[in-house]
């Protein structure tokens, strides 16, 4: 085996045998999995108590139409509002003015307990709706529930790209490629900034207690920076191919257990039909179009696929020209304290691209966006938040080819750092420093 190969093997083998990467690579799809599905599983089985408000309503208008439902139960009062609040035994007390058509704010809602945001939204609601038909009932106009039930309107506005089938381009969502560029941008940030310092920490390890002085006299300089480099590389690709598994197989099941419990027998056909392309939307209810669309996008395992290969290629590229700079940084320092003043101008890009990322969800064919994908010290991140939105294929192919063509050259300009650095102890070397041993045969 090759000298790259022997180190390698040993970067690679020393870290999968650690606890935490098995910890981590069990854990993490779980728990990324577990955070989508609680939230609508909370939304679907976990309901409050039933809170009991006493209705005092001295315009007359609002109590009769009030309706309770499974969280709010509306009692009627006769009481005053003073004797009312010395009652602690219900949950509170709707107040109603008088003139509260004329006067909106005139109501008020008196609690034994903390309120909740969606129960006063729920209570205004309600109360919106009855003072807007007391309102219309003023113009005498003779079946005006029927007229305003008849000329009620909901759309779904349909999206449909002219470079895509129309199958294709309608069963994505634009809600659910916003969620998956934010979160694999995300995951490139952090996987940049952990296994690049991770290369970084383990250089300046070595250095410190002289290993890498014995290491240096069976292999050169950059074979040592260059299987210390691969080694991580190939640690952090079996991670992340482990997850994308667990998350497909753990997705597919959960999905397949969650769609029976949001959709009904007649929803599930339409998804079926989406999925396949022959859906007509116009007969499907705008309501729970966009949940069709949510399941399908996240059912349709082609395009997770090709995310996923998109993924990997970024994930190496941008980890191969980050770790390259973290690691000469660790060959020009004897500890961590010196490597975190010299890292800071290379961890501005990363912080910019992630920044960048939120202008990419607003317009992801902008031209700062297109440039800053382009850049390859801000391509990994800001790309995968543009990949989901369908950009043409040739935009990623060509920041693929910048990105690679770059770690070229910066491989060769950190192995020549590399070279002086990890036989330099005492000193911290300047950014001048830096140069001349760029500038040295």
């Amino acid at each position: 085996m090759s000298q790259v190969g022997i180190i390698i093997a040993r970067e690679f083998n020393e870290r999968v045998r650690k606890k935490s990467f098995i910890l981590t690579t069990i854990l993490v799809p779980v728990l990324m999995v577990v955070l989508m599905a609680v939230p609508t599983l909370l939304m679907l089985y976990a309901g409050g108590d039933t809170k009991e408000i006493a209705v005092i309503d001295k315009s007359g208008v609002v109590l009769p139409a009030l309706e309770s439902n499974e969280e709010i139960v509306f009692i009627p009062s006769e009481e005053e509002l003073d004797e009312a609040r010395l009652n602690t035994e219900r949950f509170g007390i709707l107040w109603i003015g008088e003139d509260v058509i004329e006067n909106h704010g005139n109501i008020r809602l008196y609690t034994n307990s903390s309120s909740s945001m969606m129960l006063e939204e729920s209570i205004e609601h309600q109360i919106e709706k009855i003072l807007e038909e007391e309102k219309l009932k003023s113009y005498n106009i003779e079946d005006l529930p029927q007229i305003m039930e008849a000329v009620k309107t909901n759309i779904t506005l349909q999206s449909y790209r002219n470079d895509k089938e129309e199958g294709e381009s309608q069963s994505q969502s634009a809600g659910a490629s916003f969620a998956i560029g934010y979160i694999l941008s995300f995951v490139l940030y952090m996987f940049l900034i952990i296994y690049g310092q991770m290369v970084m920490q383990a250089v300046v390890e070595e250095k410190s207690s002289r290993v890498l002085d014995v290491l240096v006299t069976s292999a050169r300089p950059f074979q040592l920076m260059l299987g210390k480099i691969l080694g991580v590389a190939l640690m952090a690709v079996v991670q992340v191919a482990i997850w994308g598994v667990l998350i497909f197989g753990i997705g597919s099941v959960g999905s397949s257990m969650l769609i029976p419990e949001v959709l009904d027998g007649e929803q599930i056909t339409q998804l079926e039909a989406m999925q396949a392309g022959t859906l007509d939307t116009s007969t499907v209810d705008p309501e729970v179009l966009s949940d069709i669309q949510l399941f399908a996008t996240f059912t349709d395992f082609g395009y997770l696929a090709m995310i996923f290969i998109y993924l990997l290629l970024f994930l190496v590229g941008g980890y191969l020209l980050y770790s390259a700079l973290f690691a000469a940084v660790g060959a020009s320092v004897d500890n961590m304290t010196d490597a975190g003043q010299l890292t800071t101008p290379i961890m501005l890009p990363i912080i910019l691209a992630l920044m960048m990322m939120f202008v990419v969800m607003k317009d992801p064919n902008s031209s700062l966006a297109f440039w800053f994908s382009i850049i390859p010290f801000t391509s990994p991140i800001v790309m995968m938040a543009r990949i989901p939105a369908g950009i043409p294929a040739w935009e990623p192919v060509l920041s693929l080819v910048v990105l690679y063509l770059t770690i070229v050259l910066f491989v060769w300009v950190a192995a020549k750092i590399y070279r002086v650095g990890i036989l330099m102890h005492g000193k911290k070397p300047s950014l001048k420093e830096l140069c001349k041993w760029v500038k040295q045969n």
